[in-house]
């Protein structure tokens, strides 16, 4: 029976080790950010799991460890949104409040669902670009290549200042 201690013990580890299933309807993958210098702010960078559920008007994003520590979770309905970290939970009037508490930066989380989607947001006016030269859309001010979606990868850029790159890498590609 002693014997059996040290291998439960390890089990219990290696579960919490093992990321969370996955949200059925979540999209989930891979994210990084980078964020180049500007005035006196350091370029910074981020990258983490994520899965995110909902869309504009209510949703849910978490960032979280490759091991499946959660680092952030963001959750959003009309007038409000929450931002929880191991510092504690706090409540915001809006997403690009919370984002720029969160990343230092106004990131267009209503949008994100949409385009990890492929397409452009509903709530804005975008421009499509023509494949096969450059496919993908101009929205909020950030430029979306698609040149790599069936492949399940996304790339948003803003020109700045301060430039902004956010990468996804969809686990399940489209």
């Amino acid at each position: 029976m002693l014997r059996a201690v040290p291998l439960v013990a390890a089990l219990a580890v290696a579960a919490c080790a093992l990321p969370p299933a996955a949200t059925p309807g979540a999209l989930h993958g891979r994210l990084s950010m980078q964020v180049d210098a500007h005035a006196d702010r350091a370029a910074q960078s981020i990258s983490a799991a994520f899965e995110l559920q909902g869309g504009a008007e209510r949703g849910e994003l978490r960032l979280s460890t490759p091991l499946g520590m959660t680092l952030a979770a963001a959750r959003w309905s009309p007038g409000q949104a929450w931002l929880v970290t191991p510092q504690g939970e706090r409540r915001f009037d809006d997403l690009e409040s919370l984002s720029i508490a969160a990343f230092g930066e106004p990131l267009p989380l209503r949008a994100l669902s949409d385009w990890l989607h492929g397409r452009p947001w509903p709530g804005a006016a975008a421009v499509v670009t023509t494949p096969p030269d450059d496919p993908g859309f101009e929205q909020l001010g950030w430029a979306i290549d698609l040149a790599r979606f069936d492949a399940g990868q996304l790339l948003a850029r803003r020109a700045g200042p301060p430039a902004v790159r956010l990468r996804a890498q969809l686990d399940d590609a489209p």
